[in-house]
């Protein structure tokens, strides 16, 4: 799937659940969120309520939900500095719950402090659910059932539960569940700047964890620099620059410098090759898989092949595998080869 068109218009309404985010306890008022921006037509829904418009510092309090219409944009701030930003043609709800965010349709961009209420942030789109922790995340659903995840900083963990299956998913990637195949596709490395161009960043306030996002872009950007590792190794091959290099002169410099890349830096190097030659990402994407094998992650089967058996409603973090780990069919012959039924009105072999 091409990584380039990954922004999906939003053409249904969203359903979110916002539950409790803070330790079983707390009272009602912890769990109101503070209406801190709202674009155009955005109405708040009180329970049991006619709908009113929605104004800035207005508190949401558990039960009531705000709508945005189209063209329309809303953030809402908790009391733990979580942030919430919906798209157009959204409705967020605050429910009931441990943590939890249930989307139905829609984009939405979550922002997750270091240490914010202890725990995890579970995010259920669909069939696929994710695990934040510190983390900032734009996550879409489409209304065909496709379901997009970026991480813009921090991890996750995102998990197809008819499966059990799940992904480790780090800043600069993404990961799409096809709901044809259903399955999660590999995570794939994203250009972080152009995400930066999504209306739920650009159109608000500056993200507590932009420096972060920061970081990470001028990372990718190092790798492509002039007189770079990638610059001179493309060179190497004849051509002139990283830009006008033919796919073939590009990959031999990519590939020369892949196999020699420390492991920790291997997702940073093939995020600024992508960025660098968006028109080749398929086949750096590829290049990568053949030249990385998976890493064996703790809780799986010994041959790295068996995914962890998906128990309950709790996301694990560290049991998530960086790339797909399906169990490959098992096919048993049988010990004495059984020669097909011969048909009754069918001659006998070899005679006469």
């Amino acid at each position: 799937m091409n990584i380039q068109c990954r922004f999906i218009s939003l053409v249904a309404p969203v359903a979110l659940a916002l539950p409790s985010w803070l330790p079983s306890g707390v009272t009602a008022a912890e769990l109101e969120a503070q209406v801190t921006q709202v674009v155009q037509d955005v109405k708040v829904v009180p329970s049991n309520a006619a709908a009113r418009p929605a104004t800035v510092n207005e508190t949401v309090r558990q039960g009531a939900a705000v709508h945005t219409g189209v063209q329309s944009r809303s953030e809402l701030t908790f009391k733990d500095k979580t942030i919430t930003r919906l798209g157009e043609k959204t409705t967020f709800t605050v429910g009931q719950g441990a943590r939890t965010i249930e989307m139905g349709s829609g984009q939405f961009l979550l922002y997750v402090p270091k240490k914010a209420g202890g725990n995890n942030t579970q995010i259920k789109m669909g069939p696929v659910t994710a695990a934040i922790t510190g983390t900032t995340i734009l996550g879409n659903v489409d209304p065909s059932g496709i379901v997009e995840f970026t991480v813009l900083e921090g991890s996750g963990c995102v998990s197809y539960g008819a499966t059990g299956q799940t992904l480790f998913v780090q800043a600069g990637q993404m990961v799409v569940y096809d709901p044809i195949a259903m399955s999660l596709e590999n995570p794939v490395e994203v250009d972080l700047q152009q995400e930066l161009s999504s209306p739920l960043i650009k159109d608000f306030r500056q993200l507590p964890s932009q420096p972060l996002i920061e970081e990470t872009i001028q990372s990718q950007r190092q790798v492509a620099a002039p007189n770079g590792d990638l610059d001179r190794a493309v060179r190497a091959t004849g051509a002139a620059s990283i830009a006008t290099a033919t796919p073939d002169q590009f990959m031999q410099g990519f590939n020369s410098l892949l196999v020699s890349y420390p492991p920790s830096q291997v997702r940073t190097f093939v995020a600024g090759a992508i960025r660098a030659r968006p028109d080749l990402a398929d086949r750096i994407t590829a290049a990568t898989a053949a030249a990385r094998p998976v890493r064996r992650v703790r809780g799986y089967g010994k041959d790295g092949k068996d995914f962890k058996e998906y128990k309950g409603k709790e996301i694990v973090m560290p049991e998530c595998p960086p790339t797909n780990q399906f169990v490959q069919p098992r096919i048993i012959s049988p010990l004495t080869p059984q020669q097909p039924p011969v048909s009754p009105e069918q001659p006998p072999r070899g005679g006469g």
